[in-house]
């Protein structure tokens, strides 16, 4: 495996350090922040986890949710609130944290509370939305397009390093397989990793089916974890899973998120696979 290493600051202390010979990095939270309360439950139990496990945790949320199927969907609190409710947890929890911007616009401000800088799926190839992220100096998580094969992400990588972006990370969340469907290609992991930039696998949204609801998106939860193991058999540096305390509830993407109370034993054996592997 070819040897990749990039430092992502935290509040206080040592940066996390994710890459070849690092332990696991999970990016993990509810898909749309909906109150502070779950964020902080969310958070405070996947912390306490991932300490125990001996993996880094980074705490995830999105803010605003541009991209949901129907316009009664729900978005999130916003820019404003959103971040207010993300630096909370940051500062009170000393956890570095993550959410997605879908406009150049929200860059700046996004960067004053964020320790990562996600760049949605449906957006990887807006180039102006890519440069404003990577001049902030901030970790850029790029989720590869479900229209994007794995080799075109080079041009995404060089759109990001052309400004100075040297901190980067992909992540694979599934390609569009037909209508209402997404399809995992394992070689799109190590073909990504080849161009330099660690490697996460998003667990959850590569069980969407898109639109598969009607006005709404639906999912197939039992196979999270079946996904999520081949994914780490194939070789990855980081997981990313929607997690939520009751997915049933959940006002953005339950269909395809995990319940709080089962990824403890789901990260378990994730992990055996990995330490099998090294």
């Amino acid at each position: 495996m070819q040897e990749i290493k990039i430092e992502i600051p935290v509040p206080t202390g040592d940066p996390i350090v994710v890459g070849t010979g690092q332990p696991l990095l999970l990016i993990g939270g509810p898909c749309a922040l909906e109150s502070e309360e779950i964020a902080r439950t969310v958070a405070e139990k996947m912390q306490e986890i991932c300490n125990r496990l001996g993996i880094s945790y980074i705490f995830k949320a999105s803010f605003d949710k541009a991209n949901r199927t129907s316009l009664s969907s729900y978005r999130g609190p916003g820019l404003e609130k959103g971040l207010m409710i993300l630096a909370s947890i940051r500062e009170s929890m000393q956890l570095p944290v993550i959410s997605d911007v879908h406009d150049a616009s929200q860059v700046k401000a996004a960067a004053e509370v964020l320790d990562i800088i996600q760049i949605p799926a449906f957006l990887c190839r807006q180039t102006d939305l890519l440069t404003e992220a990577a001049r902030t100096g901030k970790v850029v998580n790029v989720k590869k397009g479900q229209f994007v094969s794995p080799w075109d992400m080079k041009n995404v990588v060089d759109k990001l390093r052309g400004v100075g972006g040297r901190k980067i990370m992909l992540v694979e969340r599934g390609a569009s397989f037909g209508y209402n469907n997404l399809v995992v290609d394992m070689r799109s992991l190590p073909i990504m990793r080849s161009l330099g930039c660690p490697v996460v696998f998003d667990a959850t949204h590569s069980v969407q089916l898109p639109g598969g609801a009607g006005g709404s998106s639906g999912g197939q939860r039992e196979f999270i974890e079946p996904l999520a193991r081949a994914a780490t058999a194939a070789g990855i540096d980081g997981l990313f899973m929607e997690i939520h305390p009751d997915p049933r509830k959940a006002l953005c993407d339950g269909a395809n998120s995990i319940a709080l109370d089962d990824v403890e034993e789901v990260l378990k054996r994730i992990i055996k696979i990995r330490t099998a592997l090294a």
